[in-house]
């Protein structure tokens, strides 16, 4: 892992170095106001203390004795001092911000952790629950449906769903229901960490609204008579379509009543007819609960502080959706390929043929098996993230690692560019070390003895 950690921030210091007007050449055409006497006295201090006029091998070794925390102690002139094993670790200071990288990082790396950390579990439960099911039907409704909605959101560009859902779902042409941008308001900093009513009444009757909503959409996923239970959701998709036509700003036609509820009803119609009971329980459930809570809330009359917890929650909502779709298709379609090639491995035969029953051998055999290309997509799962986070970070105005890394590059601002590389490195070089310690507890034929 060192000797590949260091190749790549050796490849990304040379193209830095080789670029015309080296690594300075941005910050001082740009200049922020500065006087040509203040510009020759910036560059000089640059020069001293990261040696950028001295050649570029010498320079890339003080950068790597400036971020080890072992090595030779550099003065404030740039004089090599003794050797230490405490003198720490200098990630530098950025030309473009004039702040410590160190405090840089401290900032935006959080908020791409957050970001990933809400996203890896959303992609791997839906990729499975979807996966394996299309596996075991193979060939039938469900398998062929899920194929089709997978690879339609697979196809859809990052950049094209996150702004049509800022188009649909920020805009105050349509529906205003989420944030544009951020990841909280000025005032949720001065609100409470949770939210807050202003009457204990209002609390019960929202706890009430979501209790009946989830145990209304349960009790509709296991409705036994499917065509009764597609009427049901069907009626329920017409209602929320409509709800949804009536409040949209302006004069809304007809057109738009009969798309909305007829488009709900059908997409409620096919999650209801489905004959997987975890699908219908989980998205019945949750809708249940979603509509439960809006009802709960319109019942309160008092005032209502979402407060800092939920005000996050609420900004951070269409930037998970928009990481999370493309990687889960994908997941959904692996998982399927990977679970057909072991449900007709001949240790499946065996155990069939043993009266081993059909669920043992699909979770405690095929399943533990296949997952040996899920743990190998799991490796590149999170710099893929960090990759992703570029976009998302920036169509949603999220200062975090991605956002960081483009104004870093557009601005050449050496330590911040290297520093960021030396993170997204360190974390790839981690996955790919975290799958190699998988694989051998998901298949004990792995050994690296």
């Amino acid at each position: 892992m060192v000797p590949t950690l260091l190749g790549i921030t050796l490849v990304v210091f040379v193209v830095m170095a080789a670029s015309p007007g080296g690594v300075t050449s941005q910050l001082l055409v740009d200049g922020f106001g500065m006087k040509p006497q203040e510009k020759q006295a910036l560059q000089e201090y640059y020069n001293r203390r990261y040696g950028l006029d001295q050649p570029a091998a010498v320079q890339y070794l003080r950068w790597i004795n400036n971020v080890s925390p072992i090595g030779f102690e550099i003065s404030a002139s740039g004089d090599i001092g003794k050797f230490s094993f405490t003198k720490g670790t200098d990630l530098g200071e950025s030309f473009r911000y004039g702040r410590p990288v160190s405090e840089l990082l401290k900032e935006r790396v959080p908020i791409t952790l957050l970001l990933n950390i809400l996203t890896i579990p959303i992609i791997y439960i839906i990729a499975i629950l979807i996966g394996v099911r299309a596996a075991t039907e193979r060939g039938q409704r469900f398998d062929l449906s899920s194929s089709f909605v997978m690879l339609a959101l697979w196809s859809v560009p990052t950049m094209l769903a996150g702004v049509l859902m800022i188009g649909f779902f920020s805009s105050e042409q349509y529906w205003h229901w989420f944030p544009t941008s951020g990841l909280s308001e000025r005032a949720a900093l001065d609100m409470p960490f949770m939210p807050h009513w202003e009457k204990w009444l209002d609390l019960f009757k929202l706890l009430s609204g979501l209790l009946l909503g989830l145990f209304a959409g349960l009790l509709l996923g296991k409705l036994s008579n499917a065509n009764l239970r597609s009427f049901i959701a069907a009626a329920v998709g017409i209602a929320l379509g409509t709800a949804m036509a009536s409040v949209l700003p302006g004069k809304t036609t007809l057109f738009v009543y009969i798309f909305l509820g007829l488009f709900w009803a059908a997409v409620l119609w096919a999650l209801a007819k489905s004959e997987y009971l975890a699908l219908r329980l989980i998205f019945l459930g949750l809708l249940g609960l979603l509509i439960g809570g809006v009802a709960g809330q319109q019942w309160g009359d008092g005032l209502f502080i979402r407060g800092f917890l939920l005000d996050r929650g609420w900004h951070l909502v269409l930037p998970v959706v928009c990481l999370s779709y493309g990687s889960f298709a994908f997941l959904a379609r692996l998982t399927r390929s990977s679970m057909l090639e072991n449900l007709l491995a001949d240790y499946a035969r065996t155990a069939r043929a043993k009266g081993v029953s059909e669920r043992d051998v699909l979770w405690k055999h095929v399943f533990r098996n296949s997952l040996l290309p899920l743990i190998t997509v799991f490796a590149s799962l999170l710099p893929g993230l960090l990759a992703g986070s570029v976009i998302v970070e920036s169509i949603f105005s999220i200062d975090g690692m991605g956002k960081l890394a483009v104004d870093a590059v557009k601005g050449r601002d050496r330590e911040l560019v290297l520093s960021i590389t030396l993170i997204s490195g360190f974390l790839t070089l981690i996955g790919y070390l975290l799958a190699d310690v998988l694989y051998a507890i998901a298949d004990p034929r792995v050994s690296y003895d």
